[in-house]
């Protein structure tokens, strides 16, 4: 053991830089970089945030939605603050808002071989780092705007200071570590608090300190982590809520009932505020004849299109491949269509609940994706073609690794460094994957929180079984940890692109059998090593392949995915699984000629018809009802002094149904506004719906709904 890690410690001395580490590196910023000048505008609800948050000091702060800082996203705003930095230095495009994802993903790549390096060696650091590289929902993620990849950045820069406390005996590094947790926490919630028992952990077992000074210095990281928490939040439900933006998605304007809330409970329970028509063909009812998924209300397709049914030509709400392809189909991209009247309900919903039947396509075409609840849903094809083709190799890795760092000069019960280790990477595995078996109301994107450890246990884990098979005798157990490993992984691969390639199945499994062959052959001589490193190919190449598609297929999409879907459905431009919604150009003309003195451009009743407008415009649009149309923002008394005052003078009613008060009183009072001249949209993924079925659309060709002309005068009504 003393021999192991000093020759360890010995190469790392001799390499001062890892060439290796380099070539791993640029893969990374070619995968995640390449074409996302090609991104569009990628996430239209977030870009349109970034572009309103260019405009002024209070929206950035706020991480305000529109310009005239009505609503704020759903999300706390830090992960935005990079993205707007990087648009006001180079502008507001979708490479510009996508780049700080890039380098947060590369920087990712980067910080878990530091992390990996200095206990277990530069081989296991490299196969650590080309896995995450290598991982499809990494490279997804890291081609949007989405808060994902840089979620996924500070919890590894939180991990690598707790770790260099550990090593350095400093305190300081400790509470700089779970600031950041705290800090991450300021980027998606309560997701980042899911690394935390790993910490707490890992810190109580490697720390070389007395128990009390242990407890002591925990308890001060925890106030740390509970004040980098607190601060943003706190602060903006302590401001008058007239003086600032309304709480996106939130039921009681409270970013803390936000974060309990729409973004806690609700991700494991299913959600049950906010449902509304935000995802094509949802509402919130719960009335019979409506079966509910995650907490969402799906209504039943209908053919007539009536009611909440809508008949979309491109909303890039896409439909999986008949075979089941999974995740991958969940896009469409820009001019992706389905042409069905609504989307089709889960095929795998039991009892009406998201989890219990596996959501083949899921509402919103892939959002919801999430397969079947239960210990095996990370496996199967919706997530697990995302992020689990090493996941066989990690798991069986635990124990090789485990076993092999064993100190045989110390008591059974006395741990290794190596072995502390390799705790942190499980502690952070294990309740990661136990919340996304269960949970309810997540999106398949999310599996990049799992990405990490099961990088950092592959890496680790195929380097001692590597070395356990080679070394150990056949009468030794740990021998066939490698060939289950290998053998294992490689069929949960073959059952995952079988339904796009056959052929690769079965070079996969009569590569693997070969191989497996030819290693108890050749395993104690010189030549094995080349066997070792095509095993290593074949292992990779499937991912990789996967891996590979976004950056093929220009993908900056509102709900990432990977997979040759993305390839033949000609998903790109920063489109795909967007749920947005166009106006013709003829409408978008006459409003702003017409705007006068309003200060909003127009209302609507969520962000969907709002985003596309104010990145092209940095016009204020008041989305009344936040991202999912059901905030209670505003009641229809303070909406009728908007209109009397002048502030309000059109509504939007999108085409999506609506039951509020406000979107009811419109279409009662307000006059419905005909523009005649006929033209094309101002964004290709345009819809055809009739506005509630609506009279009065007179939109051309284009009829995104119906626009209402209010005069101040219909506020006494």
């Amino acid at each position: 053991m003393a021999n192991r890690i000093k020759a360890q410690r010995t190469d790392r001395h001799k390499r001062k830089i890892d060439i290796y580490l380099i070539l791993i590196l640029v893969l990374a910023l070619f995968l995640y970089g390449w074409n996302i000048w090609n991104a569009g505008t990628a996430n239209t609800y977030y870009t349109a945030a970034i572009k309103s948050m260019t405009m002024s000091w209070h929206n950035f702060w706020y991480g305000a939605f529109d310009p005239a800082g009505y609503i704020t996203v759903d999300k706390p705003p830090v992960a935005l603050w990079f993205m707007a930095i990087s648009a006001k230095i180079f502008g507001v495009h979708g490479w510009s808002v996508v780049l700080p994802s890039v380098l947060f993903g590369v920087g990712s790549v980067f910080l878990l071989y530091k992390m990996v390096v200095p206990k277990f060696g530069p081989i296991p650091a490299r196969l650590t780092a080309l896995a995450m590289t290598l991982t499809p929902i990494v490279v997804a993620d890291s081609r949007t705007n989405n808060m994902d990849a840089t979620l996924v950045f500070f919890l590894l820069l939180a991990g690598w200071f707790l770790q260099k406390s550990v090593y350095t005996h400093k305190v300081r590094y400790l509470l700089i570590s779970f600031a950041l947790i705290g800090v991450a926490f300021n980027v998606k919630m309560l997701q980042a608090y899911m690394v935390v028992p790993a910490m707490l952990v890992y810190y109580w077992i490697a720390t070389r300190k007395k128990w009390t000074k242990k407890l002591g210095w925990a308890t001060v990281a925890m106030v740390f982590l509970a004040i980098f928490t607190l601060i943003w939040p706190l602060a903006v439900d302590s401001t008058d809520a007239s003086k600032r933006p309304y709480i996106g998605s939130s039921e009681t304007n409270s970013v803390m009932e936000l974060a309990f809330g729409y973004n806690g409970s609700q991700r494991l329970l299913g959600q049950s505020t906010g449902t509304g028509s935000r995802f094509p063909g949802m509402s919130g009812s719960k009335e019979s004849g409506t079966s509910q998924m995650g907490g969402y209300g799906m209504q039943a397709p209908s053919s007539t299109g009536t009611g909440s049914s809508t008949n979309n030509t491109g909303n890039g709400a896409g439909n999986p491949p008949s075979n089941g392809a999974g995740p991958g189909s969940s896009t469409t991209g820009t001019g992706g269509s389905t042409n069905n009247g609504a989307p089709q309900p889960p095929s795998g919903m039991k009892n009406g609940k998201m989890g219990k039947g596996g959501a083949a396509g899921g509402a919103g075409g892939g959002a919801f994706d999430i397969g079947t609840a239960g210990v095996t849903r990370i496996f199967q094809t919706s997530l697990g073609r995302q992020v689990s083709w090493l996941l066989p190799f990690a798991i069986i890795g635990i124990l090789s690794s485990f076993v092999y760092y064993i100190d045989r000069k110390r008591h059974w019960y006395q741990m290794s460094d190596q072995q502390k280790e390799i705790i942190y990477w499980v502690g952070w595995l294990v309740p990661v994957f136990a919340f996304f078996s269960v949970a309810s109301f997540f999106h398949p994107y999310y599996m990049i929180m799992l990405a990490p450890p099961i990088a950092a246990l592959f890496g680790i884990g195929a380097y001692t079984a590597y070395k356990q098979f080679k070394e150990s005798s056949l009468k030794k157990w740990t021998t066939y940890l490698l060939p289950l490993a290998f053998l294992s992984t490689i069929a949960l691969q073959a059952y995952y692109v079988y339904a796009y390639y056959p052929w690769l199945t079965w070079i996969l499994i009569g590569g693997s059998i070969l191989l497996s062959i030819l290693g108890f052959g050749l395993r104690s001589k010189k030549n094995f090593k080349p066997v070792g490193i095509v095993a290593l190919i074949l292992l990779l190449v499937s991912p990789g392949w996967w891996s590979l598609t976004p950056t093929l297929a220009s993908e900056s999409a509102q709900i990432p995915t990977a997979g040759p879907d993305l390839l033949t459905q000609g998903s790109g431009g920063g489109s795909a699984g967007s749920m947005d919604q166009s106006i013709s150009t003829s409408m978008l003309n006459y409003l702003l000629k017409h705007q006068g003195n309003a200060k909003y451009l127009y209302a609507t009743s969520d962000t969907g018809s709002a985003a596309p407008v104010i990145i092209k415009t940095g016009k204020a649009v008041m989305a009344i009802g936040g991202f999912n149309g059901t905030d209670p923002s505003i009641t229809l008394k303070e909406f009728k002094k908007l209109v009397a005052k002048g502030e309000v003078k059109y509504y939007l009613a999108s085409g999506k149904s609506s039951s509020s008060a406000i979107a009811k009183w419109v279409a009662k009072y307000g006059k419905a506004v005909t523009i005649s001249s006929s033209s094309s949209t101002s964004k290709s993924s345009s819809t055809n719906n009739n506005a509630q079925g609506q009279p009065g659309g007179g939109m051309g060709g284009d009829q995104q709904g119906t626009l209402y002309y209010l005069s101040p005068s219909i506020a006494k009504k």
